[in-house]
């Protein structure tokens, strides 16, 4: 078992430990959204919501079904099954109360069941051992980091578009990947910190 408490957990999750910014998982929602702050922080948030409920869904499926089953070789499509209903509800939620935001999401709502971010984060709980609290903490500090590096692309993304001075060239997934590169090299400077893998 990981000796972490769930607050440090949290924080290292988010800046230290980054699933985008270090490991890089979660790029196609990320990209394709990032183009203004609302959107990217709309999408950020229906990803926290949806890591921190499935990454506790499936630790509780894993421990609790799997693991006394001898069934832990299931555990890809068990985890892919829940997180595709668990977005699936969100999908309808959102639709249902947040039609502004749901047009603006478009495709890409559905498509967070595909985001390999969340995927990860339960693959990583179980990989480092994680308890239940461990593993809520370490989901909502993923969603949270991946909020943040959405969010803060969304916002540079939106201001160099207000002043129209970029080559043609860099537009568009070009400039996201060198921002993304130069944000990943600035969170590096919390990785001393603290380490939890």
């Amino acid at each position: 078992m990981t000796q972490i408490d769930m607050p440090t957990l949290f924080f290292a999750a988010i800046f230290t430990n980054n699933i985008l910014l270090t490991n890089f998982l979660g790029l196609c929602p990320y990209i394709a959204i990032s183009k203004n702050i609302n959107s990217a922080a709309g999408l950020g948030v229906a990803v926290i919501f949806v890591m921190t409920c499935t990454a506790a869904l499936n630790h509780l499926i894993y421990y609790q079904v799997l693991v006394p089953l001898h069934l832990e070789h299931f555990q890809f499509i068990i985890f892919i099954v829940v997180i595709a209903a668990f977005v699936q509800v969100v999908e309808m939620t959102i639709d249902r109360y947040f039609p502004a935001l749901y047009q603006v999401l478009g495709i890409f709502l559905p498509l967070i069941t595909v985001n390999c971010a969340i995927l990860g984060a339960s693959l990583f709980m179980i990989i480092r051992d994680y308890t239940l609290l461990q593993s809520m903490g370490y989901g909502a500090g993923s969603g949270t980091g991946w909020l943040l590096a959405i969010t803060l692309v969304g916002a540079i993304r939106e201001k160099i578009q207000k002043t129209g001075k970029l080559p043609k060239g860099l537009e568009g997934p070009g400039i996201t990947l060198i921002i993304t590169g130069l944000l990943s090299l600035a969170f590096t400077a919390f990785s001393g910190l603290i380490k939890i893998q």
